[in-house]
């Protein structure tokens, strides 16, 4: 008789000993969920950034059984370094350059393949697909295109009379021409960021600016780009970590870094110390400052655009 009234009133659920709201189970089933991730992300993450911190204070060699304790010795050795702080500045005018020539490109060509025209979906593509190319067959192009000897960019502004320059042996060039370089190479990834941004924002706004007389570049100021603030935040974010820690383009267009070492970035230095010179302990000092400096630089973003942002 139970069982038939078991049957009547339908399945029981599992009782708990103790009482959880919806909320708190909402939660619970997300850790469950991202538990292999969270294990996976301490283990080879957390587990090597404290040990790169610890290594840092010590006189670890790759060819030395011996690690003796040096405390602050190689943060003290690595800021009295001047190759350090040019690297610093060569990679900060990098990045700033490329972020920048990103986001504008990423954006004007997010713009422009929104529009209702024939073909969109072969021009999205067409426009992502240098992003698909590895580092090494970047490097081969724009090494060939920037060639002060028979490279294509030089013989294409000789047609207007300009001199072959020297793109890449100019200690003055090598940045803006490796900044070129990646542009093109890294800037359909945020141009698909923006569409999918502009996808987000009503076709009613625009028709009401319509209504009231506004142009298309009013609608743009005044409705596109103030909406667009969490996506320019989110793509200037991701591009400065990214563009930061740049080493195959300048190593592999410039031969190691040169003219000299005129686009010696951070990661550069901390390969050459680390890898070529075999100074662990000082590599992992480099590899924390970097971390560092990538933190505030990304707390200062927020900081600034994160105050104007619409949702």
């Amino acid at each position: 008789m139970s069982t038939m009234n078991q049957r009547l009133d339908g399945p029981r659920r599992l009782s708990l000993p103790f009482s959880v709201n919806l909320k708190t189970r909402e939660i619970i089933a997300a850790y469950i969920f991202l538990a292999p991730f969270l294990i996976f992300f301490s283990i080879f993450f957390v587990r090597a950034a404290i040990s790169s911190v610890s290594i840092s204070f010590h006189d670890w060699r790759l060819l030395r059984p011996s690690t003796p304790y040096v405390g602050l010795d190689n943060y003290i050795d690595l800021f009295d370094d001047d190759i350090w702080w040019a690297s610093v500045q060569h990679t900060v005018y990098f990045a700033v350059m490329t972020v920048t020539g990103t986001t504008i490109l990423g954006l004007a060509a997010a713009l422009a393949v929104t529009r209702p025209v024939r073909g969109q979906g072969f021009y999205r593509v067409l426009l992502y697909i240098p992003q698909l190319m590895s580092v090494g067959a970047i490097g081969l192009i724009w090494n060939w295109l920037l060639s002060g000897q028979f490279g294509v960019i030089n013989y294409l502004l000789s047609f207007f009379g300009v001199r072959p320059i020297n793109w890449l042996g100019d200690p003055n060039l090598v940045l803006p021409a490796l900044s070129l370089a990646t542009i093109w190479w890294t800037f359909g990834f945020p141009m698909l960021i923006f569409i999918a941004g502009l996808q987000g924002i009503p076709e009613h706004l625009y028709e009401a600016a319509k209504i009231d007389g506004a142009n298309g570049r009013q609608a743009f100021w005044y409705i596109t780009l103030p909406l667009l603030r969490p996506t320019i935040l989110f793509v200037t974010v991701t591009g400065v970590i990214g563009h930061f820690q740049v080493f195959g383009q300048p190593y592999i267009i410039t031969g190691g870094g040169g003219p000299g070492r005129a686009s010696w970035t951070v990661i550069i230095y901390l390969y050459q110390n680390a890898w070529v010179g075999f100074r662990m302990g000082y590599g992992a000092a480099v590899a924390v400052t970097i971390a560092l400096i990538m933190a505030i630089i990304t707390a200062f973003q927020f900081f600034v655009i994160s105050r104007r942002v619409e949702y």
